[in-house]
């Protein structure tokens, strides 16, 4: 919430919500949608509730979505259904007559608030001064506004997990060595299909405030920022063998976030992107496993049911700060609109902005 150009309380839902029925809240917000029509604009990301996805005028994954965002330039108000980073890169893209509205400010990330920018300016000054300009900051575009200004104003770049293999090899054209914000899974992960041994990988631990490796540091090439999700991180090895040996003909397919010995172990791994497709794409009657979030393993259960789709983790929760945002809270936000107010509006400043801005269009010019 510090990146808001103004403090914002996080204020109690109203009761009557609560007393509210589900078709009453349905109801009503199929009424504000036709009411506000091409004013308002729902992104809805895939890890969302289906009670939210239902409302949402497309689905993607949060940089698709803030550029969805960006290309309806009819919407005069973005409800953007995800969490804070999201709504902060479609502030930044968007223009400055649309209003970008998150429903439920505690919808927030684990991962990104892991990286704040006080700790990345105090590692940056440490890494410099050990060694000099041979560092090129990237960064997940799962972080704040602020660490992707950081890495604009540092000649470096955001990355998605659809693209992390083009832009790690594109920052290695630019410097010797790279610091990987704010994911350090993703990082090791992608580094080492490129063919960067381990070895060659150290992490700095924003907490300890220090850079943990062992050996000679002129042979370092990636330093991994000592972040992770929270949900990603739950899926193990044991999990995946315990499933070799009930169920051998399953297929495992993993997002990158998950730690290196479960995508070493899997069978494939990829952006959500990439799991949604190879699922849509297999065989009929195939089974498969997945470690990742899990409204979006049981959606595509339920949208691919010629096939059997279930979670790595049987005992899987979905992403808490995700599912911040319901039916309360979306109609709450759209009741709001209706009466004249900005309910939890997310603005990021001009200069984050064009510094972030930056950052994006480094990548986004080479993917």
């Amino acid at each position: 919430m510090k990146f808001l150009t103004k403090v914002q309380s996080i204020e109690s839902l109203p009761e009557v919500y609560r007393e509210m029925t589900t078709e009453e809240k349905r109801s009503r917000i199929y009424e504000i949608k036709k009411q506000l029509g091409r004013r308002l604009f729902i992104p809805g990301h895939h890890y969302q509730r289906d009670e939210v996805i239902e409302f949402a005028d497309v689905t993607g994954d949060s940089l698709q979505l803030a550029q969805l965002s960006k290309a309806n330039k009819e919407a005069e108000f973005v409800v953007f259904c995800g969490v804070h980073f999201m709504a902060e890169t479609a502030d930044m893209l968007t223009t400055d007559k649309q209003k970008v509205i998150l429903p439920d400010l505690k919808a927030g990330c684990s991962m990104a608030d892991m990286a704040d920018i006080s700790q990345t300016e105090y590692a940056w000054g440490e890494l410099q001064s050990q060694f000099g300009d041979t560092i090129l900051p990237l960064t997940y575009v799962n972080s704040t506004a602020a660490i992707k200004a950081f890495c604009g104003r540092n000649g470096g770049a955001t990355v998605t997990s659809s693209n992390a293999k083009a832009m790690v090899e594109w920052a290695f054209t630019q410097k010797q060595r790279l610091l990987f914000l704010p994911d350090q899974h993703l990082g090791r992960n992608t580094a080492f299909d490129l063919g960067i041994e381990l070895e060659e990988m150290a992490i700095w631990d924003p907490i300890q405030r220090e850079l943990i490796y062992d050996g000679n540091k002129e042979n370092i090439k990636v330093i991994l920022w000592k972040g992770h999700c929270s949900v990603h991180e739950k899926f193990t090895v044991a999990q995946i063998e315990d499933l070799r040996k009930t169920s051998p003909d399953t297929n495992i397919i993993v997002h990158p976030e998950c730690t290196f010995e479960v995508v070493q172990a899997a069978d494939l791994s990829g952006s959500t992107h990439f799991i949604i497709e190879t699922i849509r794409n297999a065989a009929p009657w195939t089974s498969w496993a997945v470690g990742t979030e899990m409204n979006l393993v049981n959606r595509l259960a339920q949208q691919f049911s010629d096939k059997q789709i279930i979670s790595l983790n049987p005992n899987m929760c979905p992403c808490l700060t995700m599912n911040r945002i319901d039916l309360d809270h979306l109609l709450w936000s759209l009741e709001e609109l209706v009466e004249g107010k900005l309910h939890y509006p997310i603005t990021v400043d001009p200069k984050t902005t064009e510094e972030a801005n930056l950052a994006l269009k480094r990548m986004l010019e080479r993917v």
